[in-house]
């Protein structure tokens, strides 16, 4: 989890390239439960209802990386990062999940090598 965390932020801004799916799953579920402690100081600070300080701080921190590798995921299913668009339909977040939780290919596509991560 710690490796694809620090992949992550290491590319903050790099769109370019191939994340594996483990990559991508474990920063998701470490922007999620970063999420939760920022309601749960939120919480603790006496905000009450709705998203506070803390929550939006680490939105903003973890925002351009949870697209880039998003978009580095697409390209390891071989598909433009720029189908992470069709979110804004409501009901293409469906295949957009399902190309997130694909196996990516094998083989070099246009998009460069496959990223193999030390546990893989």
């Amino acid at each position: 989890m710690g490796q694809s965390i620090s992949a992550c932020f290491a590319n903050y801004f790099n769109f370019n390239g191939r994340a594996s799916r483990s990559e991508y799953w474990w920063f998701y579920l470490f922007c999620l439960l970063l999420g939760v402690l920022g309601n749960v100081a939120d919480a603790a600070t006496g905000y009450a209802g709705g998203y506070g300080t803390m929550y939006w701080l680490i939105v903003a921190a973890t925002f351009f990386p949870s697209l880039a590798v998003a978009a580095r995921r697409l390209h390891d299913v071989g598909k433009s990062g720029w189908w992470l668009l069709i979110a804004i339909t409501i009901i293409g977040i469906i295949p957009l999940i399902i190309w997130l939780a694909s196996q990516g290919t094998k083989q070099n596509n246009s998009y460069g090598k496959p990223i193999k991560l030390k546990n893989n």
